[in-house]
């Protein structure tokens, strides 16, 4: 089956203490349609500038990314420029260049509109809500968020809660949508107002999915290094998207697997700049990576005496 992504595409400049890149391609939808396109078809819907350097979008087509969907506008395109000191769970932002993006109104071609599967990448959710008035009956919506929406913009995001199937947010963002400090307690707040599923990204220690009858958790892989965590979590969404798309499979234990599959792929995404380890590994190195994730959590059942 195939995904559709609606999101940033963007420019990014990055600082990590193991090095610098200057303008490579970022943004929430193409971290994620690199992801999810080593597993599924992916539809993706954006804008990018007349400075673009659409070249390096080829390797997104190769893959089966649908660039159908992305508007080419006369201006600068959407650019970030951030520092990552050692601890690399957090992102100082130095400069953020909306361009185009800021007059973004998502315009989803007659061909997406079917698509079964739909991820509102991190965006305004007035926009989000555009996306979902364009769509056709998908199996599965989720949306993700950020601090900024859920501050600026609290009464639109709430009215898309109901709308949506699953939410996907980082632990901070949770407890700021939901005033609890507890994730359990925010998981349910946040599912009381709409979603069906609730997952909380906690950066390098893994994620919880939660709906209303289980808790599921999965560890981070404990890489020796962390290259660059920029787009981690949009990878994780996409590696989650993917799989779920590929098997066409919402059950319980279906959605677990997909959660690790999420892992796996953020962790991938963290070993290089940019999108570019997407384009060097394939599915054995996936499948070889969350066979490590399943021997991380398994042991042998005793009873106590």
């Amino acid at each position: 089956m195939t995904v559709l992504v609606v999101g940033s595409v963007a420019l990014d400049s990055i600082e990590t203490p193991f090095g610098k890149a200057e303008n490579v391609i970022g943004g929430s939808a193409t971290f994620f349609a690199a992801s999810a396109s080593l597993l599924t078809r992916v539809q993706m819907v954006g804008i990018v500038g007349s400075d673009f350097p659409v070249d390096k979008l080829e390797r997104l087509s190769a893959r089966g990314v649908d660039l159908a969907g992305l508007e080419h506008a006369e201006g600068e395109s959407f650019r970030w420029r951030g520092r990552y000191r050692h601890d690399l769970n957090s992102a100082e932002t130095l400069e953020t260049r909306l361009g185009v993006f800021s007059h973004f109104l998502p315009k989803i071609p007659e061909q997406f509109r079917d698509t079964p599967f739909v991820f509102l990448g991190n965006i305004d959710p007035r926009l989000q809500l555009e996306v979902l008035r364009q769509v056709r009956k998908p199996k599965l919506v989720a949306c993700d968020t950020m601090n900024f929406w859920i501050e600026s913009r609290r009464g639109d995001l709430l009215a898309l809660l109901k709308e949506v199937d699953m939410v996907t947010l980082n632990d901070g963002e949770a407890r700021q949508l939901t005033e609890e400090t507890n994730l359990v307690k925010a998981a349910r707040w946040i599912m009381a107002h709409g979603p069906k599923h609730v997952i909380i990204k906690k950066g390098e220690h893994g994620a919880f999915m939660f709906n209303a009858k289980s808790i599921f958790f999965a560890p981070a892989y404990p890489l020796e290094s962390v290259f660059d965590p920029t787009g981690a979590g949009d990878s994780f969404a996409g590696g989650f998207f993917g799989y779920l798309a590929q098997t066409g499979d919402l059950s319980e234990g279906n959605m677990r697997r997909a959660v690790v599959c999420g892992c796996a792929m953020g962790s991938f995404a963290v070993e290089r700049f940019s999108v570019d380890r997407f384009f060097e590994i394939t599915k054995e190195d996936l499948n070889a990576r969350i066979d490590e994730f399943r021997k991380l959590v398994a042991f042998e059942k005793e009873v106590m005496p």
